[in-house]
């Protein structure tokens, strides 16, 4: 097992929980880096919770931990990523776990499972320690997702998220109340020369240019068009 790669090659990330991209029972700290579920004292739980990170990630490699300040319980307490069109609450449908219940998102659950388009499998043994740090690596170069449990690799979890064509955000979610996570190290790393050109180019664009008389190869301004049409490629690679 390797240790995790944040201090390999990697720089500090700039993001933070989205305020305005979450479940109505997750409330944020005033810094957005540490998240509360369900802290209605009045109801037990509302269902399953999520945030998203402020974000979303289209080429490079991206690093990101999450502390659990209190031993996970309950149905469901998961860490993860997924498009803009993962669920954020899940409503009156009974708890369930909410990263990975379609193909929108994929989560790994404290439990030990990892869940995708609905679908679970085994990955590694459940964790139920106060204070345990789960790391996330996701490599858009190779289209891998990795986790990390206090720094050791859990080994490859998903594989072909190259081939999503969307932003991709961290996700947490839970059904437990007053669980408490905690975000910690964020770091990034660009992988190859066209990774380093789209994350020049993106910072330099405006809005509105139009990028197909750019002279660029065709796959750069799709990756462009990615970033530019979510109205993200000034949030993608500069300060948040």
């Amino acid at each position: 097992m390797t240790s995790h790669p944040g201090r390999l090659g990697h720089t500090w990330e700039h993001w933070h929980w989205d305020a305005e991209a979450k479940s109505t029972a997750v409330q944020l700290s005033p810094c957005q880096q540490a998240v509360y579920f369900h802290t209605n004292m009045l109801l037990e739980s509302e269902g399953s919770a999520g945030v998203r990170g402020t974000k979303g990630f289209c080429y490079g490699e991206h690093y990101w931990e999450i502390e659990f300040i209190e031993p996970p319980y309950g149905t469901s307490v998961m860490v993860g990523l997924g498009t803009k069109q993962a669920l954020l609450h899940s409503g009156k449908t009974p708890f369930l776990n909410l990263l990975g219940m379609d193909g929108e998102s994929w989560g790994l659950s404290y439990k030990g499972s990892l869940w995708h388009n609905g679908k679970s499998r085994k990955y590694t043994e459940a964790f139920y320690d106060k204070s345990t740090v789960i790391g996330v690596l996701l490599d858009l170069e190779s289209g891998a997702l990795r986790f990390y449990r206090n720094g050791i690799s859990l080994g490859l979890a998903f594989t072909g998220l190259d081939k999503v064509a969307r932003p991709l955000y961290p996700l947490v979610s839970s059904t437990a109340p007053e669980t408490e996570l905690r975000l910690g190290l964020r770091t990034h790393r660009l992988t190859s020369l066209q990774d380093s050109c789209l994350h020049v180019i993106s910072k330099s664009i405006r809005p509105q240019a139009h990028l197909d008389s750019l002279p660029l190869p065709l796959s750069m301004c799709e990756q462009l068009h990615i970033t530019t049409n979510t109205g993200q490629h000034q949030k993608l690679f500069g300060q948040v």
